[in-house]
């Protein structure tokens, strides 16, 4: 078979590289995010990818999208069937569970990484994708609800976002009044049975509450007239959701209250809350959570209320391009170029690369590898993106200097002793630390 002949492996459809040119956005949203967490007083857990199947029909629900057609399910070679994560809170309350994080405590824990679903891939939403979480588990007031929506508050504040996304919230009450009301939209849904699209008749006795998160414009006059799930809430939750809605206005927080807002997975109850945007054209949803009290009894553990959110990382990337909103700075690239004249310098210029980087630990240095022509060299340092090269030949080695030659500006070329380098570099890079 010819080299011609074999056909090119590439990446699944939905399942994207991140490229260099990529990551630095990536790098800045990510540091920006653990920082956050370590002032919130947050800590980083990190889960397996993969899980057994059950754990995920047991807590997203059987009759969901997710679990009846996206998830990405298998036979291991023991017959145990394995699901790759297609959510992080599932996989977090396992752990936390099985770890002993929730008997009589209090726990604040927040991971990153990707996600799976089998669904059709479009901007901004992948087959492998990546989220951010954050769960708290042991507090039952709203108090936290107010927290977990403060911190991603801030967070939109500090990358310029706050202005361009709204706050949803609604309350689903608890288990026993949204039962009660099971019953009345059933009710009305049954008189409206011509209105309804394939997807919502099949919801019509499994999970009723979805079909009020339907899209579909031709529902929308019936949707907007039905039984308001708001209207039928039990007192503790009723009482639950004016004091969150005192807290966010207290602490200076619009949001919109939306009756519609009913969340994609069984888990939740009482708060529910999103954050939309409209700045990628059609209102595209950000970030989204809310309170899961069931949750770890009906995964076998002792009740334990529990609140949190999960934002989808890829389509933050891509909201903050769209607005132009990540610094130059943040963007990678080199601060200066170190190459060696010529091959009798290499070490030399390899040694003085070391010091720099002991010397001034911010320092973004690159260093020429692979010699040739000078003037090969000196194309690779324009191409670097470095403000500074530093050059050392025969006479700087001899005379323990450098010569700085300016790539970006005009300024003139100057030669400087090695000892006063750190300190010349440091004044000349007005970004450092």
């Amino acid at each position: 078979m010819s080299k011609s002949d074999v056909k090119k492996i590439q990446a699944i459809r939905g399942m994207n590289d991140l490229l260099p040119s990529d990551s630095p956005r990536w790098q800045f949203f990510e540091g920006k995010v653990r920082q956050l967490m370590q002032r919130y007083g947050f800590a980083e857990i990190r889960m397996p990818i993969v899980e057994q199947t059950a754990l995920f029909a047991r807590s997203i629900g059987e009759v969901t999208d997710i679990v009846e057609k996206e998830m990405y399910t298998f036979e291991d070679r023991n017959g145990d069937s394995l699901t790759l994560r297609p959510e992080g809170t599932a996989s977090c309350v396992r752990a936390a569970m099985e770890h002993g994080l929730l008997y009589n405590q209090t726990q604040r824990l927040w991971y990153q990484g990707p996600m799976f679903r089998h669904e059709r891939p479009q901007k901004g939403r992948y087959r492998q994708f990546h989220q951010v979480g954050v769960e708290a588990y042991g507090f039952d007031g709203p108090d936290i609800d107010a927290e977990v929506i403060l911190l991603s508050a801030r967070l939109w504040r500090e990358l310029g976002l706050l202005e361009h996304v709204t706050l949803e919230l609604n309350s689903l009450g608890s288990s026993e009044a949204r039962a009660a009301y099971r019953d009345k939209l059933i009710a009305y849904f049954e008189q409206h049975r011509d209105v309804l699209d394939e997807d919502s008749l099949r919801r019509l006795t499994s999970n009723p509450l979805r079909i009020l998160d339907s899209k579909n414009p031709a529902m929308a006059e019936m949707l907007d007239a039905a039984p308001r799930l708001l209207d039928n809430l039990d007192d503790a939750s009723r009482a639950h959701f004016e004091q969150l809605k005192a807290l966010l206005d207290a602490a200076g927080i619009p949001f919109v209250v939306n009756p519609r807002l009913v969340r994609g997975l069984d888990y939740y109850s009482r708060t529910v809350f999103e954050w939309t945007t409209t700045a990628l054209g059609s209102q595209g949803t950000v970030c989204a959570g809310g309170r899961y009290d069931g949750l770890v009894e009906q995964l076998g553990g002792k009740p334990t209320p529990a609140v949190g959110f999960a934002m989808g990382i890829e389509r933050l990337i891509l909201l903050l391009e769209t607005l132009d909103l990540v610094p130059d700075e943040a963007l990678g690239g080199s601060d200066v170029y170190l190459l060696a004249m010529d091959d009798s310098a290499t070490a030399a210029a390899m040694a003085l690369a070391e010091q720099l980087r002991s010397e001034l630990p911010w320092l973004r240095l690159q260093l020429h590898c692979g010699g040739g022509s000078f003037k090969s060299r000196m194309k690779k340092a324009d191409k670097s993106g470095a403000a500074f090269a530093l050059l050392l030949g025969e006479d700087e080695v001899a005379e323990r200097a450098v010569t700085l030659k300016a790539l970006r500006d005009d300024q003139a070329q100057q030669r400087i002793p090695q000892a006063a380098l750190a300190d010349t570099l440091s004044e000349q890079l007005t970004h450092t630390p």
